[in-house]
């Protein structure tokens, strides 16, 4: 424990952000469900809020951010000065010689894409779990004020909810930081608001040697992609190199910490720009040999991935059967009733899809399906699912409802690519979120749905198919299934109906499961999904520029593209 004198750099984060071994959905939860139904976390995951302490009484696990934060700020004044702790530890941790507490939070306000709409469908609240976690952490810091003098720094990839929304002086912050800890920005000055530069060179960005909730370890920054509602693809696209990594799992598995995940916007990017390759076409020389080093790194038990584009798995197929047979024996996620491992293993990166809509996915994410022509979307997904599914991949993927201009055809289409990749027996685990307008992006400006009974028809039934499709791969028993389709309708009766209006209703009959879907489209109160057309991957692969298919031979030969070359290619 710090003495009574404090610990003159305080750092931390909400539980909900730090708890790093409680599963591997359960952060998703946290940022998406209401108050109320917290229960549901404690009768699934009894023990998630156990976390572990050092021997000095700090905490022992924390964000990979707050980490390198730590890092920092430790580099320039002492290790001895700065101290990572849980939110019930501050207490031991602030007194007399406390200056500052800098605090990291992801979701403070509970207004990311899914989770202010997800928690209001539910009724009473809008904010999410981590939302009341993080309120009560800004309490037991103002309370502590009252008895010492020291200033509150806000940073982490939510902080603008706090800048945006001018509710700093209601949480007691005096500086909101947005950008990376890395800048001396953040050690130099403490104005209301700080904009800390992003590095722009392998060089500048510090991994930290710790243990970060569920192994977190960057691997990369930026994408390229330039979707128009991302705030991360406008960071310089740049590759954590192998050996800061393999230091990173060195001291995960040192800390106790047996699973590693590399967070990244794109896994498929990681050293293309090194290998003089366009970024859409992986360089499958090293990204296998990295993973192979992590695999075979003593005590590494779990590895799970973080977020990853659908366009490379038909780019290079074989490279997704190579991952999985080295992946797939430590995936902690199961999946028994769609995986053909013996133990119903499974592999579920995180994909944006965002939309069946050629016309929306022109407009906000062109760049998505490169190196191929966006016109083809739906095949894309389509044919990338296919060769995800064959070895076990089942990705999240990613949906957004209501994206600014989003008509009726546009939520027919999204219908009919979901509707498609039932008929063909694919899967995927759909997670629908209503558009949110973020600052800094090239929507911010975008007009997004307020009120979820502002939700059409067909846009409650986008959200209430995919989750139709979630629940049946996420819920592993026929009793599991009942029971939840027989609760939604009881929920829908007490209490949903009054909250997401008339346009709620089919749709929530639909996912219940009660009444055959079939009936509720032959009554005319759903839509009848179109079937799509047929295209293969060599049909797709033919549309793809010649001097991108010879980037595409080389990388899977296991050589490089001539940088000359890159550059044409990238700016063809």
């Amino acid at each position: 424990m710090a003495d009574r004198r404090g610990v003159p750099i305080v750092l931390t984060a909400p539980l909900t952000e730090s708890i790093d071994h409680a599963g591997f959905f359960i952060q998703m939860s946290l940022a998406s469900i209401p108050e109320w139904m917290e229960w549901v976390i404690d009768k699934k995951y009894p023990a998630w809020r156990e976390v572990p302490t050092t021997a000095g009484g700090h905490a022992g696990t924390a964000p990979a951010g707050l980490r390198v934060l730590e890092a920092v700020l430790a580099r320039e004044f002492g290790r001895d000065q700065v101290a990572v702790c849980y939110p019930e530890q501050l207490p031991d941790c602030i007194g007399d010689a406390t200056r500052v507490v800098a605090v990291s939070t992801h979701n403070p306000l509970g207004t990311t894409f899914a989770a202010g709409v997800y928690a209001s469908i539910f009724g009473s609240s809008r904010e999410p779990i981590n939302a009341l976690y993080a309120r009560r952490m800004f309490a037991a810091i103002q309370d502590a004020r009252r008895h010492y003098r020291f200033s509150v720094i806000l940073g982490g990839s939510g902080a603008w909810q706090i800048q945006e929304t001018g509710s700093r002086t209601e949480f007691g912050i005096d500086t909101v930081v947005s950008g990376r800890a890395e800048s001396r920005d953040v050690v130099e000055s403490l104005p209301e608001h700080v904009d800390a530069n992003h590095p722009f060179d392998a060089g500048q960005l510090i991994v930290p040697e710790a243990r970060t909730s569920f192994g977190v370890i960057e691997m990369t920054t930026g994408c390229g992609r330039r979707c128009a509602f991302c705030q991360p693809d406008l960071n310089p696209r740049i590759s954590v190199p192998k050996a800061a990594i393999l230091k990173a799992v060195a001291a995960n598995v040192s800390a106790g910490n047996n699973q590693v995940s590399l967070a990244t916007e794109d896994m498929f990017i990681w050293r293309t720009d090194e290998a003089g390759l366009p970024f859409f076409v992986p360089n499958r020389t090293e990204l296998l040999d990295l993973y192979r080093s992590i695999v075979e790194y003593p005590g590494v038990e779990q590895i799970t991935l973080s977020h990853a584009t659908i366009a490379p798995a038909l780019v290079d197929p074989d490279l997704i059967g190579e991952l999985s047979a080295m992946l797939l024996d430590r995936s902690p996620i199961q999946l028994r009733s769609i995986s053909t491992h013996p133990d119903g293993r499974a592999l579920a990166p995180l994909i944006g899809i965002e939309t069946g809509s050629v016309r929306i996915a022109r407009q906000i994410m062109a760049g998505k399906g490169l190196p191929f022509d966006i016109k083809d979307w739906p095949h894309i997904v389509l044919n990338g699912l296919e060769v995800l599914n064959r070895h076990n991949w089942f990705p999240v993927c990613t949906l957004i409802v209501g994206s600014p201009g989003e008509t009726d055809e546009d939520s027919m289409a999204t219908l009919d690519l979901l509707y498609e990749v039932e008929r063909r027996g694919l899967n995927c685990m759909w997670v629908p979120s209503i558009f949110t307008p973020l600052v800094r992006t090239r929507m911010e400006n975008g007009e997004g749905i307020r009120e979820t009974q502002h939700l059409s028809k067909l846009q409650w039934q986008v959200i209430l198919k995919a989750w139709a499709v979630a629940s049946r791969i996420g819920l592993q028993t026929t009793w599991g299934k009942v029971s939840f389709g027989i609760g939604a309708l009881a929920v829908w009766v007490a209490r949903l109906r009054r909250v997401n209006g008339p346009n709620f209703t089919w749709p929530l009959v639909q996912f219940s499961g009660v009444v055959p879907e079939r009936w509720l489209q032959r009554a005319g109160v759903l839509y009848r999904a179109r079937p799509l057309p047929f295209r293969t991957r060599e049909d797709l692969l033919a549309t793809v520029r010649p001097a991108w298919r010879d980037a595409v031979q080389a990388a899977r030969a296991g050589g490089q593209a001539r940088p000359a070359r890159r550059l044409a290619m990238v700016t063809h």
